[in-house]
């Protein structure tokens, strides 16, 4: 009978973890910094679900080709999950994903053309030592450090490193369906509440799936995913921002119709963009945004020449300057050619601001009238709690196939005379994905040096600009 169990158990486990290859994750490490200096912790990334070849279990047949589910592998959810695994990687992170690893570098190269298919983006996260679990990020009263490269990046791209509320194990001790786990990637959400996750919870997302028109390997299934996001950097060579955004869920959370905010880049009374569970637009400090044109470029002219590589530090203030106070701001600053480089101050409302607070995302969100709604969903308490539980580290590399990105690099609504709707001068018709993925394939983004700890243990603070 025991062993009867044991193989029961086995054939369950396999029903969504790869079985026709071993998992391989890339080592990457990070360190942990304090007065004694930073220490090195050796640890690995995976590639998000979505990307991985789901296929029939045991057997090297696809269950999901181009932007479609097979109709006979997948008529609805129940019957998809028995029939359908998705599948370990190995060389395929740098054959297929474009994903490159050494030391405490990460590089990610925007278009792969692979063996069998042609590979566009990537999404990873930073696993913990026992390879089954995220690394969670406690970051109150903390400093997180890396250095960036996006000289490689033009208009249309985004290089971006983030947080998000995702389970510490991709879900698997939530939901009985999800078994595969972190060190498969499982469990995304993000406060966009995205439709286009193959899987969900564990199960297909195959319910009214429809592919996209213009993305050959992607489609919108009837669910989504939100949870709280932390966006420390999204950017490419010409604009950069980092912004919160808050959700009035505290965990990662399915979501379908007006939950998801759906029809949200609709500017018809059928969009539900501010209704859904998660602040969309987000609390941004964005300095091209704010009028602060000279700041951020490619360039000698730019006070951060976007043409060479820089370390961007954030810091995580609390009320008291405890662990145990609660999140009263967020700042920034930089350093480039041994140089500390000072987040510009900004003025709205009659307020000075040198970070994220309650008061600059209300004022930020007077001075745009743009809908923000990151007080209304919670605001800097829903961060803190979300800092409070731990975040999962992910790094990726996209286009967008819903406005071209011209919200970080454009004006955007492209029509707009509002100042603060101009975010950088990539023209109203870059970044259509079909333009930036032919002329821009070998394009790229590299993260290195990640490191948090105390306050002021990352860098070397007595260098300023």
């Amino acid at each position: 009978m025991k062993v009867a169990a044991i193989a029961l158990l086995a054939g369950v486990e396999a029903q969504h973890a790869g079985s026709l290859k071993e998992e391989n994750n890339p080592a990457l490490s990070y360190s942990y910094c304090d007065k004694d200096g930073c220490h090195e912790h050796k640890r690995s990334v995976t590639i998000d679900s979505n990307w991985r070849w789901t296929h029939k279990r045991g057997e090297a047949v696809n269950c999901y080709t181009g932007n479609l589910w097979d109709k006979e592998a997948c008529p609805d959810p129940d019957t998809c999950w028995d029939n359908c695994e998705i599948e370990g990687a190995d060389e395929e992170y740098e054959n297929t994903y474009g994903v490159r690893t050494s030391g405490k570098s990460l590089n990610l190269t925007f278009v792969t053309e692979g063996p069998y298919s042609t590979n566009v983006g990537s999404r990873v996260y930073l696993l913990d030592s026992d390879k089954e679990t995220y690394k969670m990020f406690k970051l109150k009263n903390r400093e997180f450090t890396f250095d960036v490269d996006t000289s490689e990046l033009p208009c249309g791209l985004n290089g971006a490193l983030y947080f998000v509320a995702m389970d510490e194990d991709g879900g698997k001790s939530r939901w009985h369906h999800q078994q595969a786990g972190a060190r498969y990637g499982t469990g995304y959400c993000d406060a966009q509440c995205p439709h286009d996750l193959k899987w969900i919870n564990g199960m297909p997302n195959v319910v009214d799936w429809i592919p996209q028109e213009t993305d050959k390997n992607a489609g919108l299934g009837k669910y989504g995913t939100c949870c709280t996001e932390l966006d420390m950097w999204e950017a490419n060579s010409i604009s950069q921002a980092y912004t919160m955004h808050s959700c009035d869920v505290k965990e990662a959370t399915r979501c379908s119709g007006k939950d998801c905010g759906d029809n949200a880049g609709a500017v018809t009374p059928e969009s539900h963009r501010f209704e859904g569970v998660c602040d969309k637009n987000g609390c941004d400090y964005a300095t091209t945004r704010m009028g602060e044109l000279n700041f951020y470029g490619r360039g000698s002219k730019y006070t951060l020449d976007s043409k060479k590589p820089m370390t961007v530090v954030t810091r995580f203030h609390t009320d008291d300057d405890t662990d145990s106070g609660k999140l009263s701001s967020v700042t920034r600053t930089y350093y480039q050619d041994g140089k500390m480089i000072k987040q510009p101050e900004v003025t709205l409302k009659g307020n000075k601001h040198h970070g994220i607070t309650e008061q600059f995302c209300e004022d930020w969100a007077a001075t745009t009238n743009d809908g923000t709604n990151f007080i209304e969903k919670g605001g800097m308490a829903a961060v803190d709690e979300a800092l409070e539980k731990g975040l999962v580290l992910v790094m990726s590399m996209w286009d967008d196939h819903f406005a071209n990105m011209l919200w970080l690099d454009s004006t955007y609504p492209v029509d707009s005379k509002d100042p603060s709707m101009y975010r950088g001068h990539c023209s109203a018709d870059s970044g259509l994905p079909a333009d930036v993925e032919k002329d821009h394939a070998k394009a790229s983004v590299v993260f290195s040096n990640i490191r948090y700890g105390r306050m002021g243990t990352t860098v070397d603070n007595s260098l300023v600009v």
